[in-house]
């Protein structure tokens, strides 16, 4: 039974980061909350323009209780998710392939209870526009433009955070609780934990969108995944719409690339002439693919993590970190937005139910260490055996190491 009165009516409520995990805990708070109980105050604080377009697709899963698909169905917002699904509600399939495209193992996950599906890929995009729209609906105040530098608590126990206007214009805005959700690169976590940041994962990808006005060719038109090489290079593929696809050539390396730009003409010819040789060993349309790179996309990027953390901290007392902001995970864990929705929800849930905020949040790190701890040592399972210099001996390492994780696997 709800009780009469809580702890955050009429306070005020500061979420650093409109993306992901931050609208889906505005979204979920609003929808839990008991009516009986007065509002607080939610403030988001973004740095981004509204709708700032990613052009990558992500996967969404929905074959255990921690998917992202879950957590949409929560709140209310699962069927207009669907609708956005790049493969429709059959979702595509996830396939390995060896170098001449022949299908090693294709896998599409079991529903968890009831839900239509088990996995879907989205673009990006289109997942943060619903998940905004929903905060907004509910009259959370967004004011855009602003990035957050600093947190201090003040001697009433209330939260300072200091931000600053594109302009240049330092300020400061006090809150009761501050959600920080402002990713990977999160200036708060710099600020708060100077010493907990990411950490090299052990592989570089170099890449790009790759367009075909005609569209994209088979086998990878209506299916995403992984090219094998059993050389230790691999290559990943997924469409974001019917005439695009990304790809990303990884391979496993000592030290992160330090490249820090491929834009000019000289550095895109550059990138494609060492996919085209790193990548030699694979048959058509993966020449195709790279030679229709559109420049502009073109990236390196190492494969990046940072494990969870509690909120134990006698510091962080009404902060709680959530997302990429607590604990990032590389692109071969393809798990960061199910994280994140469901890391909004379970930190809303505990707030609504739980009798304090100490307890809701200790409930809530209960949730959440533990799935992103196991989201990071599958990302680590992943990047060995995709870079493995045997396909066939990384097949059976990788079953006899994980059990069923080949038939649960669910994306890069």
């Amino acid at each position: 039974m709800a009780a009469s009165n809580h702890f955050l009516e009429d306070k005020k409520i500061i979420v650093v980061g409109g993306g992901i995990a931050g609208c889906a805990f505005v979204a979920a708070l609003h929808k839990l909350w008991n009516p009986n109980w007065r509002l607080p105050e939610i403030v988001v604080l973004e740095r981004n323009p509204r709708d700032v377009r990613h052009n990558y697709s992500i996967s969404l899963h929905g074959d255990s209780v921690n998917g992202g698909l879950v957590a949409l169905r929560q709140l209310g917002l699962l069927d207009e998710t669907l609708s956005h699904s790049i493969f429709g509600l059959r979702s595509g399939q996830f396939k390995m392939w060896d170098v001449n495209w022949k299908e090693l193992m294709s896998t599409q996950p079991r529903p968890w209870g009831n839900l239509p599906t088990g996995s879907m890929r989205i673009q990006r995009s289109d997942l943060e526009r619903i998940l905004v729209r929903e905060a907004e609906r509910i009259n959370a105040a967004f004011h855009r433009g602003v990035e957050c530098t600093g947190a201090e608590r003040l001697a009433n126990g209330r939260i300072r955070v200091a931000v600053e206007d594109e302009a240049g214009v330092k300020d400061h805005q006090d809150c009761d609780f501050l959600v920080v959700a402002d990713g990977a690169q999160s200036r708060l976590r710099a600020a708060l934990r100077p010493h907990d940041d990411l950490k090299y994962a052990g592989a570089v990808q170099i890449g790009g969108r790759a367009e075909f006005p005609h569209g994209i060719p088979e086998p990878i038109e209506e299916n995403w995944g992984i090219l094998l090489s059993g050389k230790g290079v691999c290559c990943y593929f997924s469409a974001v719409n019917k005439d695009t696809v990304v790809w990303a050539l990884s391979q496993q390396r000592a030290e992160p690339d330090t490249r820090t730009s491929v834009a000019t003409p000289d550095r895109f010819a550059a990138l494609k002439e060492e996919a085209l040789r790193l990548g030699s060993m694979f048959s058509e349309p993966f020449c195709t693919i790279v030679e229709s790179t559109i420049p502009s996309s073109a990236f390196v990027t190492a494969a990046m993590e940072k494990e969870p953390f509690r909120h134990d901290d006698p510091s962080l007392e009404r902060i709680v970190f959530i997302g990429d902001a607590n604990h990032a995970v590389s692109a071969f864990a393809g798990n960061g937005a199910n994280l994140a929705l469901k890391d909004g929800w379970d930190l809303a849930e505990n707030i609504c139910y739980q009798s304090s905020l100490h307890n809701a949040v200790a409930a809530y790190d209960r949730l959440g260490f533990a799935r992103a701890a196991e989201a990071i040592k599958s990302s680590h399972q992943k990047i060995d055996f995709a870079h493995c210099t045997s396909v066939k001996d990384s097949l059976l390492r990788a079953g006899l190491a994980t059990g069923r994780w080949f038939m649960r696997i669910r994306g890069m």
